[in-house]
């Protein structure tokens, strides 16, 4: 287990490495640098102050050399992402700003989507072909086609302007970021229900989906016709020996699903205005912001590192037939 965690670390340190080297080409690639500095410069800049700006910022030498200084003196020797272009300000500062307002966001709607994904999941394989499975998967696939934008935006209609103009302000308006979990939990909790809901019922379909078809799966197996042949009780069957078969699948999305989010959930954190580092990659990609662009690249990279190398820890957990060297 320790050669395997070594190991995945190692290699999860590489990955953030040739993602900063990638994102270096992409920003140099386009005319974004050369914009930079005429913009933090204002209109009425003279040349002189645009090459002062550019030199402070190094733009004006070679890709390698201005990636060797960012990464040798930022990263190796101060460990620090450097600072945001336009308000001078470390980009390790607005990350921690942002990050706690998606990790909020991904914790609370991987919890409902799990629950609801998993749970209709079950039930449509146990009542396949009922009513009820009929039912689950209509909701799956209406939630699944749906865009994010259009149910969010639907959420905050219905859920905000509509009941609070009909005396039930029971919703929080948008553009409003959540308070701190450890100082106010439940207006913590109450901020965060609509992008929670938004996040959430669109991501349960896909588990809806992925939990019945596992469990279809297994319930065809040899070991499951004969722990019912035993008169083991139809519970046990499904949840001891069924279901504990068909994680597997369900673990490994979940682990893509949060590693991915952790990056950012864009389309979510805009429109409900939250300042989280979708909302901040987006203000940075427009601006290009490259350290601040680079930064929230590698806390994205390193949530998808980290699900996955938990993932790879569960399988060990749920299927006894994986074994880690």
């Amino acid at each position: 287990m320790a050669r395997f965690l070594i190991r995945r670390i190692l290699q999860g340190i590489l990955v953030l490495w040739l993602m900063t080297i990638t994102v270096f080409l992409i920003f140099f690639v386009g005319p974004g640098p050369q914009y930079v500095p005429r913009i933090l410069a204002g209109r009425q800049a003279t040349p002189a102050e645009i090459k002062t700006i550019t030199d402070r910022l190094w733009l004006n030498r070679p890709i390698w050399e201005q990636y060797t200084h960012y990464f040798w003196s930022g990263l190796v020797l101060h460990h620090s992402l450097g600072f945001d272009y336009y308000n001078d300000v470390p980009v390790t500062t607005i990350i921690r700003q942002a990050f706690p307002i998606t990790l909020s966001l991904v914790v609370g709607a991987s919890v409902i989507w799990l629950a609801i994904g998993v749970l209709t999941g079950i039930l449509s394989a146990v009542k396949t072909r009922s009513v009820l499975d009929r039912t689950f998967t209509v909701q799956a696939l209406l939630f699944y086609s749906m865009p994010t934008f259009v149910l969010g935006l639907m959420l905050i209609w219905f859920f905000y302007y509509y009941l609070t103009n009909h005396g039930l302000a029971w919703f929080v308006a948008p553009d409003i970021d959540p308070p701190s979990f450890f100082s106010e939990p439940l207006t913590w909790a109450h901020t965060m229900i609509l992008p929670w809901l938004t996040v959430a019922l669109v991501s349960a379909a896909t588990y809806t989906r992925l939990t019945r078809g596992s469990m279809l799966d297994v319930f065809g197996e040899d070991y499951i016709r004969t722990a019912r042949s035993k008169g083991m009780r139809e519970r046990r069957v499904i949840f001891r020996h069924n279901l504990r078969a068909s994680l597997t699948p369900i673990v490994t999305q979940f682990g893509l699903d949060v590693g991915s989010l952790i990056g950012g959930a864009i389309i979510t954190e805009q429109i409900f205005g939250l300042d989280g580092l979708g909302f901040e990659a987006v203000h940075a990609i427009a601006n290009q912001d490259l350290p601040l662009i680079i930064g929230v690249v590698i806390v994205a990279s390193a949530g998808v590192i980290v699900a996955n190398l938990i993932v790879d820890i569960f399988y060990a957990v749920l299927d006894p037939r994986v074994r880690i060297h």
